[in-house]
């Protein structure tokens, strides 16, 4: 990779991970001369990738990586798949419903179907959670080629709650079980008192290409255990997803 374009990826990276970063903190987590990362900087403001906030003198991301970004969900496969049966779910089980993909190591929300209430409630297609802290990446991880899964294992696995599970050899005897039932549950491991049921969803291959999930208070997904109605809706729903993904009806990873 030219070396130009892969330290202004980074610095985007950097700059999508906080709100606002100056040339000087840019400079001291990349490790590169603060000459450098103005002259970065500004190359990627003309294209209005990045922006200065000229009250607090620090760059954030432009407009542009909106455009990107959208274009990026418009022409996502499974996200435009996902539409319908995201929503039938919804209404099926009256809760939220998120679709994700594994981009790294973490899941990375490309589709949310808010619960159909009158309640608050924050739109998070953009949003971004470790694989391990949350159903739909265990969902997906389950299904992965060994020399896969023991990378995802081998890294660094951090705690965001007290329940939040973090032991490589716990979690690889979970992604067996989720294997085993075609489901992947989440308990407070993301966010504390809210929990998932997530499934697979497999392209023509039978590789796992993402998961959809129902999320929401952990009393009414969990409770004394998660209902056989609800696995059961979010089993069916992934299975029809996955064959608008082209996924044999009899796929030996899909069952």
């Amino acid at each position: 990779m030219i070396q130009s374009v892969h330290r202004a990826a980074l610095i985007l990276k950097e700059l999508g991970s906080s709100r606002r970063l100056g040339v000087t903190e840019l400079g001291e987590r990349l490790g590169l001369a603060k000459a450098t990362v103005f002259g970065l900087l500004r190359a990627l403001e003309a294209e209005q990738l990045v922006e200065r906030d000229d009250e607090a003198g620090k760059y954030r991301l432009g407009p542009a990586m909106l455009q990107l970004g959208n274009a990026f969900l418009d022409n996502h496969e499974l996200r435009a798949r996902s539409l319908l049966w995201a929503e039938s779910l919804a209404s099926r089980v009256e809760e939220a419903v998120r679709v994700g993909v594994l981009n790294g190591r973490r899941v990375l929300i490309v589709h949310h179907v808010f619960r159909p209430d009158n309640s608050l409630q924050i739109l998070e297609v953009g949003a971004s959670i470790p694989w391990h802290a949350c159903a739909l990446g265990k969902a997906m991880a389950a299904y992965l080629e060994a020399e896969r899964r023991s990378e995802l294992l081998d890294e660094d696995l951090a705690r965001l709650t007290g329940k939040t599970v973090c032991d490589p050899a716990v979690l690889d005897r979970e992604l067996d079980q989720v294997a085993r039932r075609g489901v992947a549950l989440e308990d407070q491991e993301a966010i504390v008192g809210e929990a998932e049921i997530a499934a697979t969803v497999f392209n023509y291959a039978g590789v796992p290409v993402g998961a959809i999930g129902v999320a929401g208070p952990v009393e009414r997904l969990l409770g004394d255990g998660p209902s056989p109605q609800l696995v059961a809706a979010v089993r069916e729903t992934a299975r029809s997803l996955s064959r608008e993904m082209g996924a044999g009806r009899l796929s030996a990873r899909a069952r």
